[in-house]
């Protein structure tokens, strides 16, 4: 009977390959990742506090009170201003964008607006809600761009539906 040697192995590691692998790897994970583009939407909640005192009151404070047959476009100061019914198809975010255009012409200083919300408002209705707001598309150079119509929107909780009737104020 033979014995088997037990013949020891010295290996040895070549990391050479792997390491150039992983410095390909990273130069083209750095220059993809340069190309992304995060997008942020900037909200405004409203503050608990009261206004101040030293300041005069605005001339044209908006908001849009959403509600799922109907948009509210009011003055927090003086109520409400136009109702936009929606249409068979949904929301008529067409027909809010251009009463916001007029509104805009007479009043080219304001940017802020606050959407006021029921609680069980989609999600999608406020995107679009957002977008018919914010932007305006004008034509520069033969190139269609986003101008800004509203940028500064704020959130918050719209007052129930019967409180908003055009005869009375708002809240």
């Amino acid at each position: 009977m033979r014995r088997r040697k037990h013949r020891e192995m010295e290996a040895d590691l070549d990391m050479t390959t792997f390491i150039n692998l992983m410095v390909v790897l990273l130069a083209f994970l750095l220059v993809t990742s340069a190309f992304t583009e995060l997008s942020r939407l900037q909200v405004n909640l409203p503050s608990g506090g009261g206004a101040g005192g030293a300041d005069a009151p605005k001339p044209l404070v908006l908001e849009v009170m959403i509600y799922k047959d109907k948009f509210i476009v009011a003055d927090r100061q003086s109520g409400p201003l136009k109702i936009v019914p929606a249409t068979a198809q949904g929301p008529d975010f067409r027909g809010l964008h251009e009463y916001l255009l007029t509104v805009k012409g007479s009043h080219p200083s304001i940017t802020e607006i606050t959407l006021l919300l029921e609680p069980d408002t989609a999600y999608d209705t406020l995107i679009h809600t957002m977008d018919s707001v914010r932007y305006k598309p004008r034509e520069v150079n033969g190139k269609w761009i986003k101008a800004a119509l509203f940028p500064d929107i704020g959130i918050g909780d719209a007052p129930p539906a019967a409180e908003t009737a055009p005869s009375g104020g708002a809240a």
